[in-house]
Order: C-alpha cells, then sequence, then structure tokens
C-alpha cells in the first residue's frame, strides 16, 4: 500500500433541522461576529429566516451577504470579504450550494485579520500562507461535496475558472440538514445528485492519492446516492432522501478531496464556462462517455463499484456473469439510463451548444491539466474532441 495523508471537516453534523444550531456553534468556537454567505434565491424562498431568527434569539449578530451568483466571479468574492472587514465579521458560515460554500472559503481567508495575500496570490495547488477565520458550511443542495473539501473554484474572466486548493480552506464544521433540501427543483435535485455520484466514482478511479478510506467513502457513498436519488428527485419532500443524499454527497466529497478527480470535471469546466451549463449538468452531460473512453485502463475499478450503483444482487438470486469489461458496459448503460429516467438533458446539443465548437472545448479542456492528470487514461486534445463528439 502507498503511503497516504488523509483530511477533513473536524466536525460533520448530519440531523434534519440541525441548521438552528448554528448560533450554538458559533458560541462553541468563541464568536459572536457571523458573516452568513448566500445566494437570493435561498434568501427569496426565506431559508435563512429561520436562522437569522435564532442568532437573535441568542444575541449573536448575523451579518448576510446575499450576492453570490452561479460560478461566482472573483469580484462577487472580493466584495464579500469587503463586507465582512467592515463589520468585523469573526467567523464565517457558507449557506447554499458550492457557490455559497467556495465564496464562504475564501471570504474566511481574505477577512482575516492577518490576511497578507490578495486573491490572485492564492490560485493554485497550495498556495495559501496565511490563516483563515473559523468556517462553518451548510450545504443547501446534495451535490458538491464542498463542505469537506480543501477546494474552490472562481470565474476569473468571461470563460475561465481557476481553482484554489490548500487544507487551510478545509471547513471547521459541515451542517447537514435536510429542511433546507425539501424545495429544491427536481432538475436541481437530479444534476447535484449525479454530480456527487461522479465525485465518487472519479475518486474511486483516480489515480494520484487513492487510498482505502477515499475507496470506502465512495463506495459508500454510491450506496446512498444510487438508492435515493429517484425517491428525492420525483418525490422531493420525503425527507429520509433528502437526508440520505446530503450525507452520499458529503461522502463522496471526502473522497475526492483526498482521491482527487479527473477527466469528467476537466471536459465539464469548459462546458460551464462557454455556455454557462450548471456544473452538476454539464458533469452528467460527459460522465458516460468518459467512461466508455477509460473503460479500456479502468474497467476493473468500475466493476468493483457496479453493485454499489446498480444495486447488488437479492439473495439466493444468480449473479450476472461476465467479464470486467461487461459489467463496465452495463454500469454505463445503466447510468445513461438513470440520468435520462431523472429527466437531464443526455446530449450537448439539447443544451445548446453548437457543434461547432466542439475543438473549442477540447482545446479548453487541456487546460485542466491537475484534474487530467489524475485519470485513470491519459487523455490528450484528440480524445477529447472525440469524447465531445460521442456526447454531442
Amino acid at each position: 500500500m502507498q503511503a497516504f495523508t488523509f483530511s477533513t471537516t473536524k466536525t460533520i453534523i448530519n440531523e434534519a433541522g440541525s441548521a438552528l444550531r448554528l448560533p450554538e456553534l458559533c458560541d462553541q468556537l468563541q464568536r459572536s461576529n457571523a458573516f452568513i454567505v448566500t445566494d437570493p434565491g435561498l434568501i427569496k424562498a426565506g431559508l435563512i429566516e429561520p436562522v437569522l431568527s435564532a442568532f437573535a434569539d441568542a444575541n449573536i449578530e448575523a451579518i448576510v451577504f446575499s450576492e453570490v451568483e452561479a460560478d461566482p466571479s472573483d469580484t462577487t468574492i472580493l466584495n464579500a470579504t469587503e463586507q465582512a472587514v467592515k463589520t468585523n465579521s469573526d467567523i464565517i458560515i457558507g449557506f447554499g450550494g458550492g457557490s455559497a460554500m467556495d465564496v464562504a472559503k475564501l471570504v474566511a481567508v481574505l477577512a482575516h485579520p492577518d490576511a497578507q495575500q490578495p486573491l490572485s496570490e492564492l490560485y493554485g495547488v497550495g498556495q495559501v500562507k496565511g490563516p483563515r477565520l473559523p468556517l462553518i458550511q451548510v450545504p443547501t443542495t446534495a451535490g458538491t461535496g464542498s463542505e469537506v473539501t480543501p477546494i474552490a473554484i472562481v470565474t476569473t474572466g468571461q470563460t475561465t475558472k481557476a481553482g484554489v486548493v490548500s487544507p487551510v480552506l478545509q471547513p471547521d464544521i459541515a451542517v447537514l440538514d435536510a429542511q433546507l433540501t425539501v424545495g429544491l427543483p427536481a432538475a436541481t435535485t437530479a444534476a447535484t445528485g449525479i454530480d456527487a455520484m461522479v465525485h465518487a466514482i472519479e475518486a474511486y478511479t483516480s489515480v494520484h492519492r487513492k487510498n482505502p478510506l477515499s475507496d470506502m467513502l465512495a463506495k459508500q457513498a454510491l450506496t446512498l446516492l444510487a438508492a435515493n436519488i429517484r425517491t428525492a428527485v420525483n418525490l422531493g419532500t420525503d425527507l429520509e432522501a433528502r437526508q440520505n443524499m446530503l450525507l452520499g454527497a458529503l461522502l463522496a466529497g471526502q473522497a475526492f478531496a483526498n482521491a482527487p478527480v479527473a477527466a469528467v470535471h476537466a471536459l465539464a469546466y469548459p462546458l460551464g464556462g462557454h455556455f454557462h451549463i450548471p456544473h452538476g449538468l454539464s458533469n452528467s452531460l460527459v460522465l458516460a462517455d468518459v467512461m466508455a473512453f477509460n473503460a479500456p485502463a479502468a474497467s476493473g475499478l468500475y466493476a468493483d463499484l457496479a453493485p454499489y450503483i446498480m444495486g447488488f444482487p437479492q439473495p439466493g438470486a444468480a449473479v450476472q456473469a461476465g467479464s470486467d469489461e461487461a459489467t463496465t458496459e452495463r454500469l454505463i448503460s445503466y447510468l445513461r439510463t438513470l440520468i435520462a429516467e431523472l429527466g437531464l438533458p443526455t446530449r450537448l446539443r439539447d443544451c445548446e451548444v453548437p457543434e461547432s465548437f466542439l475543438p473549442r472545448l477540447a482545446t479548453d479542456a487541456m487546460a485542466q491539466q491537475r484534474l487530467l492528470v489524475n485519470n485513470p487514461r491519459s487523455v490528450s486534445e484528440a480524445d477529447a474532441l472525440d469524447i465531445y463528439r460521442a456526447a454531442y
């Protein structure tokens, strides 16, 4: 076994209704000026109001920054940081999807009284030098796993994104409260759920830092996600399914935070950058075709995962025989069917991506080398173009 280091969020609270405990958690961390990072949709949905009431009852200051957009820009992060500094905030709370949580991570670094680096110096792996403010993450979608990852993604231009990867960004506390996800639209539930499944699949097949802990987490994540995603999409008020999806997404986040993702994400990012396709849907659109490309190098690993996704045979039932290659083919077919059943677009053309633009997507995907190096099969620009064409 190769040596590895595993790290994750220190405290995880998995309980419906637990968001109302945020004032108590701030008090435990000896902080009294909370800065909540969220988005306009959650304000409109009224999800933040009970939390603010809980803070008021506890006599803890809570400032809300609600200007986070999908694929948040560097300008948004700087605006949030400025407000956090002006209000003397001493604890940061990410409340929302991956975008809000990513902004919260960077605000926690940039708003620290001893911060010495500008945002521009944080991009890349291991570039964060200073401390950060205490950080609590409250996901309102079951997808990104950002509540347990040391990663934040920033939109740095019209079509470009950059990552900040550092153990400093690892949150202190993750709060999983399914009551916050009950109102999610079916399409968002589906796309974020597939996103979480991609995290687990890519962590299990990553060629760098794959380890027994990440493998175990990936399998358990897929067990929860695959068993609950249909119910969560089709019966969104099912609190048990929603809580299981949140936990599955967190476990997948723990897995890929330690065994990083690869070509699915590398090919998904240009789709989001150029066409503003939500990240989970971007992953969903290329998942099956990346797996088909990887199959010659990873069929044994995909076959390992197949029972956790497709379900184990019932006691006494005949185990379906076949090679790893045949099992992988069945798994890919199963995932294509699942994505369609969930009502998601299944082709790039369905999302108004012009066929003539595919070469540009392939070129841009090559810029994601920090991800592509983790893929079980080397991906050239010609390979990326072939995958986009297959997904078209």
